[in-house]
């Protein structure tokens, strides 16, 4: 909502650079709430999930089971979300701040959105090891708004923030397009694994392993 209202208020803008870092300050705020209340977020069981496995005291098959049931929980809940979004925005009035901003991000090619998903999963999982390693709640609250200002001010694809704005923009617009929305969430959250389980969980799991 806030990305939402932020994009509708420099919408036409010339400055591209002021848009795109005015919708990242105010792009963490989501993430914030999700993962300091201890909310379930995909991005941040693709690293951390996998050490067990590694680790040989898990099955591949619960690792998979939970990523599944995360990410089809995370997905319902946007979708549930956007929908409660669109029937509010006679008060929220940010119909074509959603519509602007999924359409943005339809506009990417498949392999574009893919690639980008890996760096904001490699960034999400990083943040997730931060915010175990902050003792304090403010801390946490940095870590995560660091991480997530520079996946928002980078532009980057994050499969379950990306997929709360797509939905939201096919609830507001007159022509959907639901081809392209479904494989825009598909490789961002494809993406967004391989992230946080190549760059983030495999590479430190062998690092920590050696340092025993």
């Amino acid at each position: 909502m806030c990305v939402a209202l932020t994009a509708q208020i420099f919408s036409g803008t010339e400055d591209f650079h002021l848009k795109r870092l005015s919708i990242a300050l105010v792009y963490p705020l989501g993430f914030i709430v999700s993962i300091i209340s201890g909310t379930q977020l995909f991005t941040e069981h693709t690293a951390t999930a996998l050490y067990p496995v590694l680790d040989r005291r898990i099955k591949v098959k619960s690792l998979l089971t939970l990523w599944g049931i995360v990410l089809i929980g995370n997905l319902c809940g946007t979708l549930s979300s956007s929908f409660l979004l669109f029937l509010s925005d006679s008060m929220i009035h940010a119909s074509s701040g959603f519509i602007e901003i999924s359409n943005e991000l339809l506009t990417y090619a498949p392999t574009k959105v893919f690639i980008g998903a890996i760096l904001a999963g490699w960034l999400m999982a990083q943040g997730g090891w931060l915010v175990l390693a902050s003792p304090s709640s403010t801390g946490q609250v940095l870590c995560i708004y660091i991480i997530t200002f520079i996946i928002g001010f980078g532009g980057l694809p994050h499969s379950i923030a990306g997929a709360s704005e797509i939905f939201s923009g096919l609830f507001h617009t007159a022509n959907p397009n639901y081809w392209g929305s479904t494989i825009f969430i598909l490789c961002a959250a494809f993406g967004n694994l391989l992230g946080g389980t190549l760059f983030v969980g495999v590479l430190n799991y062998a690092h920590i392993k050696k340092m025993q």
